[in-house]
């Protein structure tokens, strides 16, 4: 095939390949190659699946005609299954990522990239969708029920039944289909990409361009957009999914309306489904075909689950689906695969033991409440009455106390050893409470040394509330009644 891409390349540009390597290869079947000659470079693709290839011939023409950021195709032989295209060079945005990387996140420059991508997918999925010809999609037309149920059920048999995750057949069929049934509400009249994710976005001069979507078809606008903010190993910030995501929909709201809070009300369930996808080929290509590599995007994809789990919920009741999520989450296992090194983020904070324990209703149900009702307490001093534990001086005052000396140390170590094993695991949520009568003195105290103690750890974040405090302050700001 290399001989015949060579002769393609002579027909094309009458001049002869000069060199030609072989790229490395991604999940497809597809080859790739780079030819030199005739002063210039461009990438040969082999494969043998002739639909795949007319739709993505089709696609390309048609992206490159709406002024879009796709390859240049300059010849193909369907019959041989050869095709040449402009040579993009070797950085995605996977790659340019890692390359620019650094302890406290993303790169301004790789930020920026980012929102060029955000900016510019709605004009594949609106503007170039709305003149598509859909007849060249392979190997279904639209992101349809027979499209998400191929996803699911790979999901379960190639990841949960691999994993092993256990579960009920029968109850989770029927969850997959409540799922899919409100996921068939959105609105699916747009082009869905369908592997919108960093290794098929090139990166060059800092301009994006796009790549592999000859699996696209149309389908809802959320899909696209979760894959990219959701792409495992990319290990988007959470705070930048959120800033991109709110400018997709800026941008996408000035090309065609768009009622963003149904938008929303359907986002998660597709973000729910595109890591289930990437789940059943992670659990293909690494548990079924042992090709390890795969295997390393599992505590990301995990990682990302427990988020979901955590920040949003469903209007549907999915009862077993979601027993089998909490399952893969609380899987140690799961998340030790390849060299992954999640963030642990600490959940610290104050409570008044008259209002009832605090409940994670966001976590795994792990972690500490300790009672701090057995220390001095300033707030029995008239003058200190409605100041709280971060108060100077009522600071001052119980880090005088040996008691409370003796009581943080103990504390303080219980904690450190669970944050060392839940780093070494993996494991990305632990939830610490501290409570007293009032949640005003000696909890907000211990709270907040416990927060200066943990920040600045490496692979930790740390967030903070006062339950109590947070209450009194949302009371003195609601309006008072009308008389």
């Amino acid at each position: 095939m290399e001989d015949a891409l060579k002769a393609l390349f002579l027909k094309q540009f009458g001049r002869p390949v000069e060199s030609a390597s072989s790229l490395k290869g991604d999940g497809s079947s597809r080859r790739l190659y780079r030819l030199k000659g005739a002063g210039r470079s461009v990438i040969g693709a082999v494969n043998s699946d002739r639909h795949e290839n007319e739709a993505f011939l089709a696609f390309s023409r048609h992206f490159l005609a709406c002024g879009l950021p796709v390859p240049e195709i300059y010849c193909a032989d369907l019959d041989q299954g050869i095709y040449l295209e402009q040579d993009l060079g070797d950085t995605n945005l996977f790659a340019y990522l890692g390359e620019n990387r650094g302890p406290e996140g993303f790169a301004p420059g790789v930020v920026e990239v980012y929102r060029k991508v955000v900016r510019l997918l709605p004009r594949i999925q609106i503007t170039a969708g709305q003149s598509l010809d859909y007849r060249a999609c392979y190997p279904r037309a639209s992101f349809d029920r027979q499209s998400m149920m191929w996803d699911l059920n790979h999901f379960k048999y190639y990841f949960l039944q691999l994993a092993p995750i256990p579960f009920h057949e029968e109850a989770l069929e029927e969850d997959f289909q409540r799922l899919t049934d409100f996921l068939l509400q959105a609105d699916r009249g747009h082009f869905l990409y369908r592997d919108f994710q960093s290794r098929n976005i090139m990166v060059r001069d800092g301009a994006p361009w796009f790549i592999d979507y000859q699996g696209g078809r149309k389908g809802a606008l959320q899909y696209d957009i979760a894959s990219l903010l959701f792409d495992a190993k990319a290990d988007v910030p959470f705070p930048l999914r959120e800033e991109l995501l709110a400018l997709y929909l800026d941008a996408a709201a000035e090309l065609a309306p768009l009622d963003r809070a149904r938008f929303l009300s359907h986002y998660p369930g597709f973000v729910y489904i595109r890591i289930m996808q990437a789940m059943g080929a992670y659990g293909l290509r690494g548990f079924y075909e042992r090709k390890s590599h795969f295997l390393q995007s599992i505590p990301y994809a995990v990682r990302n689950l427990e988020y979901l789990l955590r920040t949003t919920e469903l209007p549907i009741s999915i009862p077993e689906l979601t027993r089998v999520w909490r399952s893969i989450v609380g899987s140690s296992a799961l998340r030790q695969y390849g060299e992954a090194r999640l963030k642990l983020a600490v959940r610290i904070q104050s409570f008044s033991y008259r209002g009832g324990l605090p409940a994670d209703d966001q976590g795994h149900g792990g972690g500490f409440a300790f009672d701090c009702r057995a220390l001095p307490n300033p707030g029995r001093q008239a003058r200190f009455a409605q100041r709280d534990g971060r108060d100077p001086e009522v600071a001052t005052i119980l880090a005088a106390e040996p008691e409370v000396e003796r009581f943080l140390e103990r504390v303080c170590g219980l904690v450190d050893q669970s944050v060392e094993n839940y780093l070494s695991r993996n494991f990305t949520d632990l939830m610490v409470a501290f409570g007293c009568t009032g949640g005003r003195h000696r909890s907000v105290y211990c709270a907040e040394h416990l927060a200066r103690r943990l920040r600045g750890r490496d692979g930790v974040s740390v967030e903070i509330r006062h339950r109590e405090l947070d209450r009194a302050q949302a009371g003195a700001a609601a309006p008072a009644p009308a008389s």
